[in-house]
This record gives C-alpha cells, structure tokens and sequence, in this order.
C-alpha cells in the first residue's frame, strides 16, 4: 500500500471549461484527469462490476461534466456527474494508480470501445 502522504494530493482544482481535474502533490507531481477519463474509470460497482469480467463499458460520456467534489473522509473523494452519477469513491490510492496508468487505461479503453461498436459521443434519443 502507498504512504499515505505520497498520494493524497495537496491541492485539488476543478476545471469545468476545459473540463479537467487536477491533482497537485507535495512532491511537486501534477496530475490532469479529463471528466470522462474519471466518469468511464469510476470505481462504482455500475461501472466496475462486482468481480472480474463484469465490467460495464461506458458509453456516450465524451460531453460529461464533473459537476462536484466531495470529500469523504481523509481518503476518498466523492465526484458527482452531470449524469447524476456520484456512486463511485475515488480513494487516494485509486486516484494514484489512474494517474500512473492514465495512458495505457485510455487507450485500451478506447480499443474496447471501438471493438464494440461503441462511441464517446451520446447517443441521439430513439424517435418517438
């Protein structure tokens, strides 16, 4: 397990125009989450499932907004999106192995997306 000290960010700042997430460390590290990045990487059981293999891809999520932050004691925080997703906490040590993971995590995502068929961008409503 990470020290503590090493991965709770000193500095968290909510971008909405560019819609980012920044996490700034003691030791200097920064760290830039788009919306969408932390919406498909939720640690939610709607995302993650309840084991191995029962992922949920996410969809439709290029567009989503961080609308806030919550803190939940001194080792998670509580992010709530436009979506009215806020189901998932992202504790200290997720948060860090996002950041370290952050390139690989994308683009495996994005190859799972297109494998299915899928798309970023939301899809129009059915016509009635």
């Amino acid at each position: 397990m990470p020290d503590d000290a090493l991965i709770r960010p000193v500095e968290i700042t909510l971008h909405s125009a560019s819609r980012q997430l920044e996490l700034r460390y003691a030791d200097g590290r920064e760290v830039r989450f788009s919306h969408e990045f932390l919406r498909v990487f939720s640690p939610s059981a709607e995302v993650r499932g309840h084991g191995p293999g029962q992922e949920t891809l996410q969809t439709g999520k290029k567009d989503i907004q961080l609308i806030r932050i919550e803190p939940v004691g001194l080792y998670a925080l509580r992010l709530v999106f436009s979506d009215g997703h806020d189901s998932g906490l992202y504790s200290w040590a997720y948060l860090a192995e996002l950041g370290a993971r952050q390139e690989a995590l994308w683009q495996d995502y994005l190859t799972r997306l297109q494998a299915a068929g899928g798309s970023r961008e939301v899809s129009p409503p059915d016509p009635v």
